[in-house]
């Protein structure tokens, strides 16, 4: 990952850079954002330029021996934590066991998000965190001598994953790292980081994507016309990840689609039965997908409550998601809107806080059936 692969972020990328130029490195950073931003490019993009050994004004050369380590992520001072799910049985207890996966992952697609790194390491329906004994790890990393960088990096992929233990143990080398170490954290959820964590890190916010970069790229790279990818690109939010969900008819959105329609239909028709039913289905589909079905399910009753309004410029919903829009919208207004997204909002603290998911996912229709027909 190079700068000029990052999609737009034309001012972080400048202040990166003029960083390293002057030689005046902030030890630990967190970047943060949405989601789809691009925040995780960035760090890499940074990574590789602080070590390249021909860096232009602008970029990393990619052909000095850093940048051929770094095209392979196989650099002796590049270290990578990010969430896990240990594995007994296949040996993968720490994050250098999942490395195999991570690079793959990586040189496949730099935009991506934990459901992502779950479905590539296969881990069915549990719950990715870095545990607390990676911090052993990290501490025996950064404590050995760098072997040939002029800096060696920590690039530690979702810091509000850190087990609290981790995150405790880590708040000394975070504040008085060794020296020429840089750690880059990033983030999507910053307030769910330790406080303590983020005191000791200067901050960085990556904005969404301007429009007209991910009409850009679109077209450049996606084969898109203008015109519908100045469409998509309206619809992502500044997210590229959400721009390519958009394009590709993605799977996991259709799904989740269905499922909001069945509990929508269910509740209106108070059948229990089929209310248990689609209890018992979300409940085996994993608690990271629950949490992702759940967040979609609010940003579904917004935009339906939007579309009242007959404004296509406040609408942000797909054509399925539109169509199903024209006869359900009737059922979002001023009455239940609030308490619809807030009881959804609830339902998916409960699934964070590993409570029966069959229970979490019948009470919600439960009171589904009360509000939708206000």
């Amino acid at each position: 990952m190079y700068f000029k692969d990052v999609i737009g972020q034309e001012s972080i990328k400048r202040r990166l850079i003029e960083t390293a130029q002057r030689n005046v490195i902030p030890h630990a950073q967190l970047f943060y954002e949405q989601g789809g931003a691009g925040a995780f490019p960035l760090a890499l993009a940074y990574a590789r330029y602080l070590n390249c050994k021909d860096r232009s004004a602008t970029d990393a050369c990619g052909h000095c021996p850093s940048c051929l380590k770094y095209n392979e992520l196989a650099h002796p001072d590049l270290h990578f934590v990010f969430p896990m799910v240990k594995n007994d049985k296949k040996k993968k207890e720490s994050c250098d066991d999942y490395l195999p996966e991570w690079r793959s992952m990586l040189k496949k697609q730099t935009y991506f998000n934990l459901s992502h790194w779950i479905e590539c390491i296969e881990v069915g329906n549990s719950q990715a965190i870095i545990y607390s004994k990676e911090s052993e790890e990290i501490m025996r990393k950064l404590n050995r001598r760098i072997y040939e960088a002029d800096y060696r990096i920590l690039l530690v992929w979702l810091p509000e994953k850190l087990h609290p233990d981790c995150a405790n143990k880590l708040l000394k080398i975070i504040e008085e790292p060794p020296a020429n170490t840089v750690i880059l954290m990033v983030s999507e959820a910053p307030d769910l980081v330790l406080g303590t964590i983020q005191s000791r890190a200067q901050r960085l916010n990556i904005r969404a994507i301007q429009t007209e970069d991910i009409v850009n790229v679109l077209v450049r790279q996606e084969g898109l016309e203008p015109e519908p990818a100045a469409h998509v690109a309206r619809l992502s939010g500044g997210s590229y990840i959400k721009a390519l969900e958009i394009i590709s008819v993605n799977e996991e959105n259709a799904f989740f689609l269905e499922c909001f329609k069945g509990i929508m239909r269910n509740s209106w028709a108070r059948n229990v039965k089929a209310m248990k039913a689609a209890a018992d289905q979300l409940a085996g589909i994993g608690r990271e997908r629950q949490k992702n079905f759940l967040a979609y399910c609010q940003y579904l009753i917004r935009e339906n409550f939007m579309y009242r309004f007959q404004s296509p410029e406040l609408n942000y919903m797909n054509n399925t998601e539109a169509g199903f829009a024209l006869k359900f919208s009737t059922y979002v207004n001023e009455r239940n809107v609030f308490e619809l997204v807030d009881t959804l909002t609830k339902a998916e603290q409960h699934i964070s806080q590993n409570v029966n998911a069959k229970m979490v996912f019948f009470d919600l229709s439960l009171r589904i059936t009360v509000l939708i027909r206000r």
